[in-house]
């Protein structure tokens, strides 16, 4: 186990980055979304910064404002993933996917197969899906929550199971007796359950790790506290404060403790998106260049933030102190509190906006002390063991993070300055698993 060191993941998307409008960006290749050699470099610039994976969510249907922006997603997470292994050392693995619509079998083979060819870097985000745009293209009807976290179980157990039913020892390989495998120890699984099993097993041997770190994202409903807490090493989530943040890896590590494991075991990993600049005026530039109309669009939704009735002509001046003692957070987005007190600073409502305060996750703009402060300050306050960093044009934003905030973040001691390991596993800090958890029940899973 490392000692207690920030971990950091870099979401993989689209090729582009998470600021809207990135694949406008003059310096960005405008194919990069088909360019796996431009992920490829963006990736062994996160492994120059010892990050210790690449997270690609995943949303297989295409949905939004695909004229004018992008399709948000990677071509295909296990193929492009793959072909990063082949040119990257220590960066992990981690992808999405659903237990809603794929087979146990297809999953556990394709991600051992990762596994093994990375040398142990793999993990699988485990998701449920209920989309209909998804839906529709597997050609079923959306479950009710009962019976997707019911599969979930199903399915991961019977994963698990198809990992291990190659035994560490199975292997021989011994020429002059003329002996490949042991078939006593490359057996069946013979697990089901009432909506996926799986007889096995799995002709795939155990890799540097033994098999694929388990992931899970989202919110902490109970069904996925209770998924989390049986089965993750990591949880990837998006969160705006410190306050929230702490109560929720709370209830992340409760639910592993219930689960009869070290809460320890589990990392909670928060989202940031960010934009590395000399100065946070010139980062505000930046993303108000690529911002397109998106800009003046949100200011209706500051305004609802805020309580306040700012016009269209209003966006470009500076919010006077009569506005601002009129303006309150609105209790019913957890946001309005970062937008609140950006707007005390002094900026004009775009400013407020090109802040990133309505994006994804808490939003970091300026020189890399401001980047290392904010993940400092939540780290410390026990709100997070780690982050997934979305820069805002991976094209350069990589590059600016490794370059101006990793070397801070490694000189307060709180994020490693070598690889601690060469295996997923080792880098988050995660114990040794291969096969089922012998201490989980099977929780209404597969038998």
């Amino acid at each position: 186990m490392t000692a207690h060191q920030i971990v950091l993941g870099l979401a993989i998307t689209d090729g582009y980055g998470a600021l809207h409008g990135s694949w406008r960006a003059p310096h960005v290749p405008a194919d990069a979304y088909a360019d796996i050699e431009a992920t490829i470099r963006h990736a062994r610039a996160a492994e120059r910064g010892k990050f210790a994976f690449l997270f690609t969510p995943d949303f297989p249907a295409v949905r939004g404002d695909i004229e004018g922006d992008t399709l948000s997603n990677v071509m295909d997470p296990i193929v492009s993933l793959t072909a990063i292994a082949r040119a990257t050392e220590r960066i992990g693995f981690v992808a999405t996917g659903s237990t809603t619509f794929r087979e146990p079998f297809n999953q556990a083979r394709q991600f051992k197969a990762l596994d093994v060819i990375s040398h142990g870097r793999a993990g699988w985000n485990a998701v449920t899906t209920s989309d209909p745009a998804v839906a529709a293209n597997y050609g079923r009807p959306v479950a009710d929550r009962q019976e997707r976290y019911q599969r979930a179980h199903e399915a991961i157990q019977i994963t698990q199971a198809l990992w291990g039913s190659w035994e560490k020892d199975a292997w021989i390989r011994d020429k002059d007796a003329g002996r490949f495998l042991d078939p006593e120890k490359l057996r069946p699984i013979n697990l089901g359950g009432e909506h996926v099993a799986s007889r096995g097993p799995l002709a795939i041997p155990p890799s540097e790790q033994g098999q694929p770190v388990i992931f899970t994202s989202g919110g902490p409903s109970p069904h996925l506290l209770t998924i989390a807490g049986r089965y993750a090493s990591g949880f990837i989530t998006e969160v705006w404060t410190i306050e929230e943040a702490r109560a929720q890896r709370r209830m992340i590590r409760e639910a592993a403790r219930d689960a009869g494991r070290d809460p320890d075991e589990i990392k909670y990993i928060v989202g940031l998106m960010t934009t590395v600049a000399p100065t946070v005026r010139e980062g505000l530039d930046r993303r108000i260049a690529l911002s397109g109309g998106i800009i003046e669009a949100r200011l209706p939704h500051l305004n609802a933030m805020l309580g306040l009735r700012l016009r269209p002509e209003q966006i470009d001046d500076p919010l006077t102190p009569e506005v601002l003692a009129a303006a309150h957070s609105s209790p019913a987005d957890p946001r309005s509190g970062i937008a609140l007190a950006v707007a005390r600073e002094g900026w004009s409502p775009r400013d407020v906006l090109a802040h990133g305060v309505i994006d994804y996750h808490p939003t970091v703009v300026g020189p890399g002390e401001r980047h290392a402060d904010h993940m400092q300050e939540w780290f410390e306050a026990g709100a997070a063991d780690g982050f997934w960093i979305s820069p805002d044009i991976y094209e350069d934003g990589v590059d600016a993070f490794v370059d101006e905030v990793v070397p801070l973040l490694q000189e307060r001691g709180i994020y490693p300055s070598e690889y601690p390991g060469t295996t997923l596993r080792e880098n988050l800090g995660v114990p040794a698993q291969y096969g089922l958890d012998p201490r989980i029940g099977d929780g209404g899973g597969a038998r």
